[in-house]
């Protein structure tokens, strides 16, 4: 019975990011009045008040790689230990078989010497 595969989470991850995003930028947008008090006489931002912006949104952004990047290495560690684990029940397999054919043939052979067997055989 084959089962179906179950996704990574990696949608489930994406989905979450943007909505997560999307909140910060929210929030942001919200808060904007404080940007406003900060403004100059020509209505523009002063570059402090600017900086602080973008240093909120790239740290969200950030913190979301870093997470992302973690994630990736654990899967990259479980990735390999599988791997090995494969790879050992293989070799394990193969000797296991070599020596179910060696045993195969002793017994042929033992079979090939009984008395019985000759009689059978003309």
């Amino acid at each position: 019975m084959e089962t179906a595969a179950k996704p990574n989470g990696s949608a489930e991850i994406n989905k979450s990011s943007e909505l997560d995003f999307s909140g910060k930028i929210h929030e942001l947008t919200r808060n904007r009045g404080a940007f406003r008090q900060a403004q100059n006489t020509d209505g523009e931002m002063s570059a402090n008040d600017l900086g602080t912006l973008v240093r909120r949104v790239s740290e969200a952004s950030r913190r979301e790689i870093n997470n992302l990047v973690d994630e990736l290495q654990v899967l990259d560690k479980k990735l390999q230990t599988d791997g090995d684990w494969i790879q050992h029940s293989i070799e394990e397999y193969a000797g296991l078989n070599q020596q179910v054919m060696q045993l195969t043939m002793i017994i042929s052979d033992s079979v090939k010497q009984l008395p019985e067997a000759r009689g059978v055989n003309r």
